[in-house]
Formats: C-alpha cells, sequence, structure tokens
C-alpha cells in the first residue's frame, strides 16, 4: 500500500557514482542572485496563496460583502470579516502583482530563455486574471468564468514555479566532490550468531512490516473516509480500515524484504535487516506476509465492503510484485510510477465509506502521487552512493543530483497544484488552505536550501519538510472535514 521505499535495479550504476558524491561540507552565502530568487520564491508563494484562497469555498462568501471593484462597496478593512477577506486579498493580489512583475524583469536581464519564457508567461496572464476577478467580483461567479480565472491562476503559478527551477538549476550547479560520505556496509563476521532471543525476535517480524511508514498511510485512508462522509462514519467502519490498512502495508513490506534481501545486504541503510542478517528465515517471512495478507483482505471484506478488499489486494500485488520486482529493476521512473501504490489509500478509505470511488478521492490520491518523487528524491540524494552500490536506477544515480533536484521542484509545485485543486472539489476551508500554503512554503525554502548547500544534511532536511507538508495537510483535511 505504500510507495516511498527506495527503486533500483542492476545496471551499470557503478559508472555514475564515480562522482558528484554527497558529502557535507559545501554551503554558498546569500549574495544578489539568491536574492532575486528568494523575490521569486515568495510571489511564487503568494500566487499558490491566490490560487488556494480562490479554490477554498469557506472564503467565497466575502464576495458578496465586496461586490464592487476595486474598492469595496465604500467599506474598508478591519470593517466586517468578510470585508476585511475581501480587502486583505486584493491587496495581497497587488503585492504579488509587483511580485510578477518585478519576477518577470529579473529574469528578462539575468536568464536564459526558457527562463524568460516561463516568467513572461505569469507577466502577461496576470492583468487578464486581474480582469477576470473584477467580472467576478462585481457580476457574480458563473461557473464559467470561475473555472477559467482557476485554471489561469494555476498556469501563472506554474510558470513561476518554472521559472524558480530553471533559476535555481543555473544558479546552483552541481559541484565536484573528492569522496563520498556513504561508506560501504560492515558486513557481519562469518560464522557469527545473530541475536535470537525472543524480543529480537518479535522486533524483526515488527520491522519487517515497515511501521514507519504506517502512520502517514493511515492517515491518508482516514483524510479520505472524512472527506467522503464527515461525522457521520460509524467506528467499525474506522477501526476496521485502519485495520485492514495496517496488515495490508506489513505484507507489502514483508514480500519486499524476501525479494530483496541480497540486494540489502550490499546497502549501508538496510544491511541490519533481519532478512539481510537472517534472524528471520525467509520461509518464516513467506508464512508471515502470506498470513498478514489473508487476514487484511478478511478484515477490509467482512468488515467493510468488496470494494475496499479489492484495492487492498491491488495494492498489496502492486507493491509487491510490479513496483518490487518490475519497475526498481528497470526504469529510473520506478519512484514516479511506484507512487500510485502509495495514492491507493485514498481510494481504499473512499471506498470504505461510500463502497465507490468519487472524485475527491481520485484528486487527493493525485496529490499523493505527484508528492512521492517530491518526497523521496530527496532521500535518493542523501543515499545516492548506497542506491548506486545496490545496482538501483534511482534518479540521482542515473541522471545526476542536479536533474533530481529540478525535478523536486517540478513534483512540489504539482503536488501544490493537486491541493489547490482538492480545495475546489470539495467544502474544505481556511485551515485547509492556511496549513497547504505554510508548509508548502516551508517545504519549498528547505528544498531551495538543498539546491544552494548540496549536502546531506540538507537533502535530509528537504525529506523530513515534505513529511510534514503531507502529515500537515492531512490532519488539516480531517479537522476541516470533522469540525470546521
Amino acid at each position: 500500500m505504500c510507495a516511498f521505499s527506495n527503486g533500483g535495479g542492476h545496471i551499470a550504476a557503478s559508472k555514475y557514482a564515480r562522482s558528484n558524491h554527497y558529502t557535507d561540507v559545501f554551503t554558498e552565502p546569500l549574495g544578489g542572485r539568491s536574492r532575486a530568487l528568494a523575490l521569486l520564491a515568495a510571489t511564487a508563494v503568494g500566487a499558490y496563496l491566490l490560487v488556494i484562497a480562490g479554490a477554498t469555498t469557506a472564503l467565497t462568501d466575502a464576495a458578496a460583502a465586496c461586490s464592487t471593484w476595486p474598492a469595496c462597496n465604500g467599506g474598508y478593512p478591519f470593517d466586517g470579516a468578510e470585508v476585511t477577506i475581501a480587502w486583505t486579498h486584493r491587496v495581497l493580489a497587488a503585492l504579488v502583482g509587483v511580485g510578477v512583475l518585478a519576477s518577470a524583469v529579473v529574469g528578462w536581464r539575468t536568464g536564459s530563455t526558457r527562463i524568460r519564457l516561463a516568467l513572461v508567461v505569469p507577466a502577461v496572464l496576470y492583468p487578464v486574471q486581474v480582469a477576470i476577478g473584477a467580472v467576478v467580483a462585481t457580476a457574480g461567479a458563473p461557473p464559467l468564468v470561475s473555472a477559467l480565472h482557476l485554471l489561469i491562476g494555476t498556469v501563472i503559478f506554474g510558470g513561476l514555479l518554472l521559472g524558480l527551477a530553471w533559476s535555481l538549476e543555473r544558479r546552483f550547479p552541481t559541484r565536484e566532490r573528492e569522496e563520498s560520505l556513504t561508506r560501504e556496509p560492515d558486513e557481519p563476521a562469518r560464522g557469527s550468531t545473530p541475536n535470537r532471543g525472543l524480543r529480537a525476535t518479535l522486533g524483526a517480524y515488527y520491522s519487517l512490516m515497515k511501521p514507519r511508514l504506517m502512520w502517514l498511510l493511515c492517515l491518508v485512508a482516514a483524510a479520505a473516509m472524512t472527506l467522503a462522509t464527515g461525522p457521520d462514519l460509524s467506528v467499525t467502519t474506522i477501526v476496521a480500515t485502519l485495520l485492514g490498512g495496517v496488515l495490508a502495508i506489513g505484507a507489502s513490506g514483508t514480500f519486499n524484504h524476501v525479494l530483496e534481501r541480497d540486494v540489502d545486504r550490499r546497502m549501508k541503510r538496510t544491511a541490519a535487516r533481519p532478512l539481510a542478517t537472517e534472524i528471520v528465515p525467509v520461509r518464516h517471512a513467506l508464512v508471515f506476509g502470506t498470513l498478514l495478507g489473508i487476514a487484511s483482505l478478511a478484515t477490509f471484506y467482512v468488515f467493510v465492503n468488496a470494494l475496499a478488499a479489492l484495492l487492498g489486494l491491488t495494492a498489496i500485488v502492486f507493491y509487491s510484485v510490479i513496483y518490487t520486482l518490475v519497475l526498481k529493476p528497470n526504469t529510473v521512473q520506478n519512484t514516479v510510477i511506484g507512487g500510485a501504490a502509495g495514492a491507493l489509500p485514498a481510494l481504499i478509505g473512499w471506498a470504505a465509506a461510500t463502497g465507490e470511488i468519487g472524485l475527491p478521492a481520485l484528486v487527493l490520491a493525485g496529490v499523493i502521487f505527484c508528492w512521492t518523487p517530491a518526497h523521496f528524491y530527496n532521500l535518493a540524494l542523501a543515499y545516492k552512493d548506497d542506491y548506486a552500490r545496490g545496482g538501483f536506477p534511482m534518479m540521482p544515480v542515473v541522471r545526476g543530483e542536479r536533474a533530481t533536484r529540478k525535478h523536486i521542484v517540478y513534483y512540489l509545485g504539482a503536488t501544490l497544484i493537486g491541493a489547490s485543486m482538492l480545495a475546489a472539489v470539495d467544502t474544505l476551508g481556511w485551515l485547509f488552505a492556511a496549513t497547504s500554503v505554510l508548509f508548502g512554503a516551508v517545504f519549498l525554502r528547505e528544498v531551495m536550501a538543498l539546491h544552494r548547500e548540496q549536502t546531506r544534511s540538507a537533502a535530509m532536511r528537504s525529506f523530513h519538510a515534505s513529511n510534514a507538508y503531507l502529515g500537515a495537510l492531512l490532519f488539516a483535511i480531517i479537522v476541516d472535514a470533522l469540525v470546521l
């Protein structure tokens, strides 16, 4: 059910690992160009705030209190909550407009052709967006006009983010590195006996289930359930769905351990796994994983519904077979395509609550799908040499660090756009909007630091920022749907 593990395969990865090793010694202070990047990043965040605020239904009632433009029926800020919201939106739009113009000027003076094009498009579209906003304020918001307004806002944000990604790539090329921070894994001494005490054995079986992934994936399913029905969901359905999900994750993780035990021994970060160290015999692990899978499907089928059981089976098979055996050994896009497995809990949660798959569930699944590469590419950068040693065709191993950092920005932007689409198709309010903007800005800040520093610690900070973004977003969905 998860798609956040590494991918890999037996390619000639060693040729990619001879240069550009990740270390913790290269940093670069902010300069004039970096301040221009900060302006571009701030403008992009502001544009995203405008997009998601406009798409959030909780804020649309403010338009009724401010039906003239650019003034507000003679009202002034702080003259009531709705008038204040409307004025805040318009002032922010004016500030973002200044930022769009300034970014286009700076990009035209200092950027490459594609950077110029990326930043000129928002500058040209922004007056059109303002004009449509004026029409919406004075004449209402017909569905077609509202959809066009949202679409143009998304294009403006996308152009700014592309300009930022390409500017970061141009400003901070990968620096040469002389040595790797990753060491060869320490192999167990021949003839040594692993710790086989009861406590160690139980801990080994527990780690086979990849428990660190469970909380986030269960949170995805919980968010989908609350989106589907709000507070009108039975406790039995909630408990059974989450239990079935935990068992499915455990089964998938166990089969992954079995299938990758030989590769795990070659990698430092996985050399201590239970099957790599032979604490758990392969036959026992297969039985354990099979029992977990059967228990998961039985829980879904008996206590939830048949669709949830079918999706649970799909998740187990996709991760254990398609992702582990097909995608990892054969394509650099393993993490991207494998994101479909991580998105399945959104469909399972919605199906558990309604017996079908709805549009908001598909959009939430899309958010998780786009978030997965933005999240995991950071870990791939931090452990680039380790993945190369294991023969895994990860993005930084095959395409290099520079391309990987750029793709993190791409997928972060796609994740944010997906979140704004979720606000447009469901009745989520201000908490969801604020959470997506604030934590998205923190995530973007860490990604920019990763470009500048190019260190393992920066990659891990970006990795943890991605976790914080998705976790906070899912909690906001649950609170919005249940309370607000």
